[in-house]
């Protein structure tokens, strides 16, 4: 089982010490840094690892070291993109007056100690359904081509620069109750800065985004230690500023709010300094915080489940795939009868041609309509013929 978690925790480890400027004693030796490597990637943490390994570059492959550098590099680079292009993005909505809104942008760099040290963050837009082929052809317009599609709810683009966006006409967030709580916090949303036809969250509602959407990705094994630095990072900046009480009914109305504590805390035991705490009130029993990591670092394999409002989350998440798969089947079902039923038309309409077409082959009929099943059957005698006499000659040509 150690194993199993030994590189996610390592990755902590030694994220942590960079956000708290420890210093660094690492046993390199010990390290697979291909799944190291991997690992990291996956996380989008690796421009991080590259900073911890600053001084220690000798104690890794030189392959591995310049894979490394290379997330750093990538990192740098989007630091010169992403204002310009978020800006072009935003001005075109306006522009056009088609309104959207910002689910989540690129600031959250600026909450950084230095900000390569975040990940190249996405732009995510949520149009009206109505609206999202016209807002897709806007992006089109501007050089962004679709990277992949999220069925049901959106997709992802990409430009020549290398930015990311995502344009939505529905949130991935499948229950019903977390629908609920988004639209209810959409209808509240203010205007983002100067513009009239894009908004954004409050302060409160940005963070409570931010956590429920962790909360859901935990209970689907999607969370990745980034999103659990960008918690940290986003509540340590912005903790005194916040009506803690708005966001704790918030999250009581997503049915989320004491697990969402124990993700944060898990937050400021991973990065925080010594003592550091998210907030009074919660458990003091390390295992409950084991299972958490655990779960995280593993992807799910090690599952030990005991919060309930995760097992319930779980199961409602779980109840919505089940539809959505029950919907589709249906779907397909209709899909291929509606098919077989247009074979079958086109097989009689062959087999019994309208009365004009018929004309054609039997004049009789034009004056004598009566005999018209008379001259199917006399057709389809012919047809028959035809296709025993050309199977009896390819069977005596000779090879």
């Amino acid at each position: 089982m150690e194993r199993l978690i030994y590189e996610g925790r390592f990755l902590v480890n030694t994220v942590g010490g960079i956000m708290r400027q420890d210093d660094l004693r690492v046993m390199y030796g010990r390290v697979n840094w291909e799944k190291m490597f991997r690992e990291a990637d996956y996380h989008k943490i690796a421009n991080i690892i590259y900073l911890a390994s600053l001084g220690n570059g000798d104690k890794i492959p030189e392959r591995w070291r310049e894979r490394f550098f290379e997330r750093y590099q990538k990192a740098l680079r989007f630091g010169d993109v992403y204002r310009e292009a978020q800006q072009e993005i935003l001005m075109m909505m306006e522009m056009m007056n088609l309104p959207c809104f910002v689910i989540s942008s690129c600031a959250i760099r600026e909450l950084y100690p230095v900000p390569e040290m975040a990940a190249c963050g996405l732009l995510k837009l949520l149009v009206d359904e109505k609206s999202y082929v016209l807002a897709k052809g806007y992006m089109v317009d501007l050089g962004y081509e679709t990277d992949y599609s999220y069925k049901g709810y959106g997709e992802h683009m990409k430009n020549s620069a290398g930015f990311d966006m995502e344009i939505y006409y529905k949130l991935p967030l499948r229950t019903r109750l977390y629908d609920k709580n988004m639209k209810l916090m959409l209808e509240t949303a203010p205007f983002w800065g100067r513009y009239k036809y894009v908004r954004g969250f409050s302060l409160e509602n940005q963070f409570v985004y931010m956590l429920a959407s962790a909360a859901y990705a935990y209970v689907t094994d999607a969370l990745l230690i980034r999103n659990v630095l960008d918690l940290y990072v986003f509540h340590r900046m912005w903790k005194e500023k916040m009506n803690i009480e708005s966001i704790e009914k918030r999250m009581e109305g997503f049915r989320v709010d004491e697990l969402g504590k124990k993700i944060l805390q898990i937050a400021y035991m991973w990065f925080g300094s010594k003592g550091e705490k998210a907030s009074d009130g919660l458990p003091e029993d390390i295992k409950v915080y084991d299972i958490l990591e655990n779960r995280i670092l593993s992807r799910g394999v090690l599952n030990n489940e005991t919060d309930q409002q995760a097992l319930e989350l779980e199961r409602l998440v779980q109840r919505e795939i089940n539809r959505e798969q029950s919907r589709e089947k249906r779907i397909a079902f209709i899909d291929k009868w509606r098919k077989r039923r247009k074979n079958i038309g086109r097989m009689l309409r062959w087999v019994f041609p309208e009365h004009k077409y018929m004309c054609v082959i039997y004049p009789v009929l034009e004056d004598f309509p009566i005999l018209l099943p008379i001259c199917w059957i006399w057709r389809g005698i012919r047809q028959l013929k035809g296709l025993l006499i050309s199977n009896l000659f390819k069977k005596k040509k000779p090879d």
